[in-house]
């Protein structure tokens, strides 16, 4: 785990290797002072000599404010590399969420990938910080110490050495019982993500249907299952400090009994016991920091594992070894087809049929009944299970997935706007986009009277996520963002739906004038909507249930004939224009 997460650091490992540097230089001085602390008082304040003491007290002045500029540079290069480290960890992460199928981001969701990439790289942080200083720090410390003691005195460490085993079997027992708890707290951290995107995401509806209380009752549930759970994991860590001063404080005292008994014999000086106290204090010391450092991996070791898995994950969908670089036509061809989600139930069985470059394709079918994941096996989104899709006579595993998504433009169900400008949103379909091609894919997306309107135009601001358009109007925003891509076939997933039949036939008539040649597939619930189309699909649980024009399916399709009556009975139907 250490190995992987150590390939991060790159370029701050002069960091990484300057930090212990400066820390073991910061413990060297540390030692020296209590040995002129005991010349100090022995050859110093107990005989009188002032001289010696102004000169020792300078000389301990000196090492002082050297062993306080160390340990701050020591700091600096610690915080530094810590920083640095987080932030290619970062880096690497949202490279490789980038890299993620639809599968992968299902399989760890939003909200996880979030933590991951927040909460859980900081914790990490702390421990690279704290490893790059009390790693050397300790068993320097320790190890210096120690020589140092027993040069004064061969017996008297020995005291504090009978406490390791209470402290390697007290820390041994503190990990075992800490680490699952801080996994259970890592995954809760999820759950509750999960609760507040959903809620903020969604909060218009919270509060037009006055559910605050319920949302309200449902984040303490999972928040109080997050403090549960860390007050069981704290209270097991906090068993740290007890342990630790139980320890210090008894070989302090049995130090200074035998040590004080030692000087009365004569086998000490007073200046020797008083550098020993202070040896005892840093070998402890020591100890301690040991035992956080402990601590805070078994801690990290959670945070840790579940960026790891991030890390190596492996795309769902791979590129081919030599893929093809262009794409000679939009004619699309479902040979055989079964998907599924995961382990669930199949969502698509048997999908064969034919579309020609250039046609306009209709889909139509219930809720849940595979529409939206027929058309997201085009671009590659989801790979099926069985069978073959291919676009323009190829599988479409044998194309560059890049060549192969800008070819087909999507605008799915959930409309997503950035934060930014109209022009900016625009951008994301051609980056070299001018002014005039943004004008007019907005004015086949019927959306340009309104843009034109707005205070800056093209310039004027989008919102987070959309929220100052209306639902059509982020439809219409997202159909023009689509256009200036100049795909080879276009795919609208429902993404009329809150567009008036007039206005959605004036888009449809564009789409005739501006692209001819692009192959257009249009998944709606309205017969009006695909009613033109030069073949309708009928889709029912995941099987093609007809197949035809619509004149064809009125005369022959059970299911869309349903569709058709109760549209028109109702008064949904329109005429196109």
């Amino acid at each position: 785990m250490i190995k992987r997460l150590a390939k991060c650091v790159r370029e701050y490992k002069i960091f990484a290797f300057l930090s212990p540097i400066m820390v073991t230089a910061e413990v060297i001085l540390s030692v020296l002072i209590p040995m002129y602390m005991a010349d100090l008082i022995d050859k110093g304040v107990d005989v009188g000599n002032m001289e010696f003491v102004r000169s020792m007290g300078f000389k301990l002045l000196f090492l002082a404010l050297l062993s306080m500029l160390f340990g701050v540079l020591g700091g600096v290069f610690a915080s530094t590399g810590a920083a640095g480290f987080a932030m290619n960890v970062r880096k690497d992460m949202y490279y490789n969420i980038q890299r993620f199928s639809f599968s992968n981001v299902d399989r760890f969701t939003t909200a996880g990938l979030v933590t991951r990439i927040t909460r859980d790289i900081t914790q990490v942080q702390m421990c690279f910080m704290m490893l790059t200083r009390m790693l050397f720090r300790a068993p320097t410390t320790l190890i210096f110490a120690l020589v140092a003691a027993f040069r004064i005195n061969g017996r008297l460490p020995l005291v504090f050495l009978g406490t390791l085993p209470i402290l390697g079997v007290g820390l041994f027992i503190i990990m075992k019982k800490a680490f699952p708890l801080f996994e259970r707290v890592f995954s809760l951290f999820d759950n509750m993500n999960t609760v507040v995107q959903e809620n903020v995401r969604g909060i218009r509806v919270v509060k037009t249907f006055v559910r605050e209380d319920k949302e309200i009752e449902k984040f303490d549930k999972v928040a109080s299952d997050v403090r549960d759970t860390s007050i069981k994991a704290e209270r097991i860590v906090a068993l740290n400090n007890p342990l630790m001063s139980f320890c210090m404080y008894a070989s302090m005292l049995l130090i200074s009994w035998i040590g004080a008994r030692f000087v009365i014999q004569s086998e000490m000086t007073t200046g020797q016991l008083m550098s020993m106290i202070s040896y005892v204090m840093q070998i402890l010391m020591s100890l301690m920091m040991s035992s956080m450092l402990i601590l805070m991996l078994t801690m990290s070791k959670a945070a840790a594992k579940r960026i790891i898995e991030v890390l190596d994950a492996e795309p769902d969908i791979a590129e081919p070894e030599a893929p093809v670089m262009e794409m000679k036509d939009g004619s699309i061809e479902f040979d055989d087809v079964d998907f599924a989600y995961g382990n669930a139930k199949p969502c698509l069985k048997d999908a064969t049929f034919r579309i020609e470059s250039g046609q306009t394709v209709g889909i139509i079918g219930g809720t849940g009944s595979g529409k939206s994941s027929l058309v997201q096996l085009i671009p590659r989104l989801y790979d099926v299970n069985q069978g073959t899709v291919s676009v323009g006579g190829l599988d479409v595993k044998e194309y560059d997935l890049t060549v192969l998504r800008r070819s087909v433009a999507m605008v799915l169900q959930k409309n997503v706007l950035f934060e930014g400008t109209v022009a900016g949103n625009m951008r994301w379909g051609n980056p070299d986009a001018t002014d005039e091609q943004i004008i007019e894919a907005l004015k086949i997306a019927q959306i340009w009277d309104h843009v034109s309107q707005m205070e800056g135009g093209l310039n004027a601001a989008v919102e987070q996520g959309g929220s100052n358009f209306s639902g059509g109007q982020k439809q219409r925003l997202c159909i023009a963002r689509a256009l200036l891509s100049s795909p080879k076939i276009l795919i609208l997933d429902d993404s009329t739906s809150a567009v008036d039949t007039a206005t959605e036939a004036a888009i449809r008539k564009g789409f005739k004038e501006y692209m001819p040649s692009c192959t257009k597939i249009i998944i709606a619930q309205r017969i009006s909507s695909v009613k033109d189309a030069d073949k309708i699909i009928v889709l029912d649980n995941g099987r093609i249930n007809g197949m035809g024009t619509h004149e064809e399916l009125l005369a022959s399709n059970t299911i869309y004939q349903e569709v058709y009556e109760s549209q028109t009975k109702g008064g949904d139907f329109d005429e196109p224009n």
